[in-house]
């Protein structure tokens, strides 16, 4: 017993440096997006009505990806159950680096289309990085440890639209050949570093009827106690999928921010997240609580989008986003509520099936969201208001607030004694 701390602090660390070479990878491109999609539509990005063209193609995009990850995160999970974490996190980084060279080399707008899906098939990193951590935490830490992926996530988001925001200088396609060459790295670092953490006596038999979208959400029913928080996931999932749609379109808009402004916007809003993700969970959740620090996330989120949507001025986005970085208390805290609802050897079809269920919000997030910000800037909008994606996300978290206080409200009444 006596060695399994040593052991996990080693796996942790590894699972922490896998994860920020990948963010690294996955943040290059965000700044120079909107500017590849406006050229392979012909237009030029600072052009009227380029952003509001290029937020549509671009949320067709995420939403084809996210429609992928539906279909197969469920398969990819249960394959982790059965075969172990390592390989799969492998796969899944090398059709990374595929994608990243399909989107960079594209000729046309189908290209980026075909690229996206290939990735959503192979889009399981940060699920089966959660059931790895889940395998080598105790239930009591495991708040803090899901932690690592979010901090791994902000301080990869540090660098890499830094880095994307200064290549996209030098053309837009530019930083998506650095981001495939960076996804190989973290393959290679995976398959000559990276140690399974699902030991074989832990593993179960593969059941395909487990391993697909319907059976992975039907696997879910088996716990009653987890149908509430899935709607916590869902609604979270909707809001938060205006960051990756509509951030960069709204403020090249809005705010005439060119793709270096919007890097080092990035990278600040990196640097608060690996703040909040790397010491909070740690600091605060054994004091207050997981259920606290999820509502505590939940609060500061809905007041963080609502200040996006209002805000007047580029500086304004930054102290929002300060306050908006407080929502990463939710995300680990609520993690662990739901991991401590599972078996261990069911902790990959868990992670599966929340990928699942997050994906299949993310085929109507993306489109729901960067058509309502293409409708109220674009010629017909009834009235011109560029943050309107960003005020529907702050609904759906305040929503999500009023679900997880009513969820768990029900757990604490039928663990009173009757």
């Amino acid at each position: 017993m006596s060695q399994q701390p040593t052991a996990s602090r080693f796996a942790l660390a590894f699972i922490f440096l896998s994860m920020f070479i990948d963010t690294v990878g996955l943040g290059i491109v965000i700044p120079v997006t909107p500017k590849l999609i406006a050229e392979l539509i012909g237009q030029n990005a600072y052009a009227p009505h380029a952003m509001s063209n290029a937020a549509w193609y671009g949320g067709w995009l995420m939403a084809v990806f996210a429609g992928m990850q539906f279909l197969f995160s469920p398969l990819l999970g249960n394959l982790s159950d059965r075969f172990g974490r390592r390989p799969v996190l492998i796969i899944s980084l090398v059709a990374l680096a595929i994608d990243y060279t399909i989107t960079g080399a594209a000729p046309t707008i189908a290209w980026l289309f075909i690229g996206r899906a290939l990735s959503g098939m192979a889009g399981a990193t940060y699920s089966t990085a959660n059931a790895y951590i889940a395998d080598v935490s105790p239930p009591e830490k495991r708040a803090a440890n899901f932690g690592i992926t979010g901090a791994a996530f902000s301080v990869g988001f540090v660098i890499g639209p830094v880095i994307g925001g200064f290549l996209g200088e030098y053309g837009a396609r530019l930083p998506f050949f650095v981001a495939a060459a960076i996804a190989i790295a973290n393959a290679l670092f995976g398959l000559f570093v990276l140690k399974e953490s699902l030991p074989r006596e832990r593993r179960r038999k593969f059941e395909l009827w487990r391993a697909n979208p319907l059976g992975a959400l039907v696997a879910l029913r088996r716990y009653p106690t987890l149908i509430g928080l899935v709607g916590v996931v869902i609604l979270m999932r909707l809001a938060h999928d205006a960051n990756p749609s509509v951030f960069t379109y709204y403020t090249m808009l809005k705010f005439h921010w060119s793709p270096r402004d919007v890097a080092l916007a990035l990278g600040a809003f990196g640097v608060l997240m690996a703040v909040v993700y790397g010491f909070l969970p740690r600091l605060l959740v054994p004091r207050i609580g997981e259920t606290m620090a999820v509502l505590l996330g939940l609060t500061f989120e809905t007041i963080g989008f609502a200040g996006y949507a209002l805000a007047t001025t580029g500086w304004m986005m930054f102290a929002w986003m300060a306050v908006w970085t407080l929502s990463g208390l939710a995300g680990p805290a609520l993690s662990a509520i739901q991991s401590k609802l599972v078996p261990p050897d069911e902790q990959g079809e868990l992670q599966g099936g929340l990928a699942c269920v997050g994906g299949l919000t993310s085929i109507v997030a993306p489109a729901l969201l960067t058509n309502l910000f293409s409708y109220f800037t674009g010629p017909s909008a009834p009235v011109y208001f560029p943050g309107a994606a960003f005020l529907a996300a702050a609904c759906c978290v305040a929503l999500a607030l009023l679900l997880f206080a009513a969820s768990q409200s029900r757990l604490r009444a039928a663990a009173e004694p009757a």
